[in-house]
């Protein structure tokens, strides 16, 4: 492997993505550990007031623990209710608000798919989002699944590691209460965070119709009629990003996800959201750590992941700016220059180019996020074998929120 070919450039994208993942480990870690152990917080001041709302009008005794066996029934409950309110949201969204497009009811399999794929994380889609789905569906159905399905995950984790450090008690905390810190205190404000973020940098958030642009040069159509209009889909897209990301969900508001302009329009809109994949999985680990009383562990599991995840990294981005040979074969040019990124750049957007491109992929396999910013089947044999090793250590190398 020559990783002399990688530009210096490249060199210093790629440190500048794992410095800034380590340095928030602790902070976001720690205030981590703090919400869900109940311990004061700074966000307790500003949002404590909504949290104790919800248990007085849900009938939720925050103070009273359960066992596994009832925290676990509580979960498939609520999951499986989840799962039949989103299928009858889509199936019914041609009669619900906020439909400018005028999209059609889900057809039956559609919405079951889709329902099963959003509440438990995995958000395979089978469907164009922007040809597809409502505003409403995509903010009342698929945002607050996101937000629902990685809550619930991450409160499967504090359970779990509770139950490694209370080796004499029958109970494992509350399941309502640590799906509602984990929603209220950790992924709301930082979806709004990165929400805004992205909105600075041009990605859509809006409530207007579909946009109708005129051509500069009329088409045919097929049956040979004149095509002086492109529709151009919007729509309410920066706050479900946000959280698709950060809740390693990865069902995107457009049919290409993360490789459209108006899902990822910049170079630091890129880096904030790929960021975002690893973020919370990361902080985790020192979550981890905290709660059974040695941070040395998190570190561990933290360090022995990343050894994994950056080889293989920049494994594929010398596969990929190492080119195509059959295109050197026909003495085309594929080394980076001042006009050129060089390299593969089959399937892959010149505003991000290889390196952006590699990080993206490795780490939304890594994390079982599924968003993209390119397409993983044009890239080279080596280097898309990269991706798919990282799919089968998908829950283990970082893995979703709360699963790795």
């Amino acid at each position: 492997m020559d990783i002399t070919i990688l530009s210096q450039s490249e060199w210093l994208q790629l440190a500048l993505f794992f410095t800034v993942l380590f340095a928030c480990v602790k902070p976001l870690g720690s205030f981590m550990a703090c919400v869900y152990e109940g311990k004061l917080h700074f966000m307790l001041p500003v949002l404590g007031w909504l949290e104790r709302g919800f248990y007085k009008v849900s009938g939720v005794k925050a103070d009273e623990e359960m066992g596994w066996k009832s925290y676990a029934g509580h979960m498939i409950i609520f999951s499986t209710i989840s799962t039949l309110v989103l299928f009858a949201l889509l199936r019914f969204q041609d009669m619900l608000p906020f439909n400018p497009a005028g999209m059609a009811k889900a057809t039956p399999d559609l919405a079951f798919n889709t329902a099963v794929s959003f509440i438990t994380n995995t958000n395979w889609q089978s469907y164009g989002g922007e040809a597809t789905m409502s505003y409403f569906s995509q903010m009342v159905g698929l945002t607050l699944q996101n937000f629902l399905s990685a809550a619930a995950g991450m409160a499967v984790l504090v359970a779990l590691i509770r139950g490694f450090v209370r080796k004499n008690s029958q109970t494992i905390g509350n399941f309502w209460v640590d799906l509602t810190r984990g929603t209220l205190y950790i992924l709301l404000p930082l979806s709004l965070l990165l929400a805004v973020a992205l909105v600075s940098q041009g990605v859509v958030q809006t409530f207007q119709p579909y946009i109708q642009a005129e051509l500069l040069q009329p088409l045919k159509a097929a049956d040979g009629t004149d095509l002086t209009t492109q529709t151009i889909a919007v729509g309410p897209a920066a706050s479900q990003i946000a959280i698709k990301q950060l809740g390693t969900n990865g069902g995107g508001f457009f049919n290409v996800n993360s490789a459209h302009p108006f899902e990822n329009p910049t170079p630091l809109s890129n880096f904030l959201e790929v960021l975002s994949i690893l973020l919370i999985p990361a902080a985790l680990c020192f979550t981890f750590g905290k709660m059974v009383g040695d941070t040395r562990q998190g570190w561990t599991i933290l360090i022995a992941m990343t050894v994994i995840l950056a080889p293989l990294m920049l494994f594929c981005a010398v596969q990929e700016q190492a080119g195509n040979p059959h295109f050197a074969a026909l003495n085309i040019d594929q080394s980076a220059s001042a006009s050129q990124s060089g390299g593969n750049m089959e399937g892959k957007e010149t505003r991000f180019g290889i390196i952006n491109s590699v990080i993206w992929a490795s780490s939304t396999t890594a994390a079982s996020n599924g968003s993209v910013n390119s397409m993983h089947d044009s890239y080279t044999p080596l280097g898309g074998l990269v991706p798919m090793v990282l799919m089968q250590f998908g829950e283990v190398i970082f893995g979703g929120v709360g699963s790795g």
